[in-house]
């Protein structure tokens, strides 16, 4: 493919110049909303530009049911268009799940059609990794099979020295179907997953850390604080550079090298549109603390 096209449009050079106007206008016509609806299995706290978004089904050890999936895909629709929050931490209630599977009832009467069916609606974990802006896990306890796969859905995992991570989807005669086999394989690479799959392993944190499935593991009364001290460093910078820089990185594990290359450049380029770009050179310039308005 041509240097000249666009990697969002597959424009020529003209469409690209087109595209910056279309594109930053979305920016600037964020507006702030409160949540549109009341949730019953989902909790949300608003911590400056940060949101924390809570699985709330302790007595059910935060797993996922259909109605808590959708609810989590509809609220990340509205934390998308608030323009006060420019982070995500994901977490479960209570202290011994961040979300420990899926809710196993619901497969107990479901056909191999209605399951298919199901799996094919928008789905959480797609939501998450569609999520523009940057989503931080915050694993409070067990992360296991579709609570792992929600966690491997997020940008940046930060995991409690009590959590424990799986996939043992295997020991119920089936596989992972919310992205596990293809975002672990991505994650820790093929043989780690393999065998993490095959044999429903459930590792702790450490390993966790040891084979890059999580970013830092922290004790238990540090976890929050750890993730919401790594969460306000990144809502400090441009939501315009958060949104590419994300993008650019899903990129590389999603492409050839040249294509990534490519799309770096073309996406690089896209920030010199912004007004971030100009405060954040002239901050730098005069030694002072960029202020950021993603516009």
């Amino acid at each position: 493919m041509p240097s000249s096209i666009c990697v969002i449009c597959g424009l020529s050079s003209f469409g690209l110049c087109l595209l910056f106007v279309v594109y930053f206008s979305k920016f600037h016509n964020w507006s702030r909303v409160k949540l549109s609806q009341s949730y019953e299995t989902i909790l949300v706290e608003r911590r400056e530009r940060v949101a924390i978004v809570t699985i709330n089904r302790p007595d059910k050890r935060n797993a996922l049911n259909i109605q808590t999936r959708a609810e989590g895909a509809a609220i990340l629709d509205e934390l998308r268009e608030d323009d006060s929050v420019r982070v995500v931490v994901l977490t479960g209630a209570g202290d011994k799940a961040f979300i420990a599977g899926a809710d196993i009832a619901e497969f107990a009467t479901r056909t191999a059609i209605a399951q298919r069916e199901v799996m094919l609606e928008r789905s959480l974990f797609n939501a998450i990794d569609g999520f523009p802006k940057p989503i931080v896990a915050m694993v409070n306890g067990y992360c296991l099979g579709g609570g792992c796969e929600v966690a491997l859905a997020c940008d940046i995992r930060i995991a409690s020295e009590k959590a424990s991570f799986g996939q043992p989807e295997i020991n119920l005669g089936i596989i992972p179907g919310g992205g596990g086999t293809q975002r672990l394989t991505r994650l820790v690479g093929e043989g780690k997953a393999m065998e993490m799959i095959l044999t429903g392993e459930i590792i702790d944190a450490q390993t966790a850390f040891t084979i890059g499935l999580v970013n830092h593991v922290v004790a238990a009364d540090q976890l929050e604080t750890k993730t919401m001290e790594i969460a306000n460093r990144i809502a400090d910078k441009s939501p315009i550079a958060l949104r590419l820089a994300k993008e650019a990185v899903k990129i590389a594990s999603r492409s050839n090298l040249d294509e990534g290359l490519k799309r770096e450049v073309d996406l690089f380029a896209l920030c010199f549109s912004s007004e971030d770009k100009d405060e954040g050179v002239k901050a730098f310039l005069e030694k002072r603390k960029a202020e950021f308005k993603g516009k």
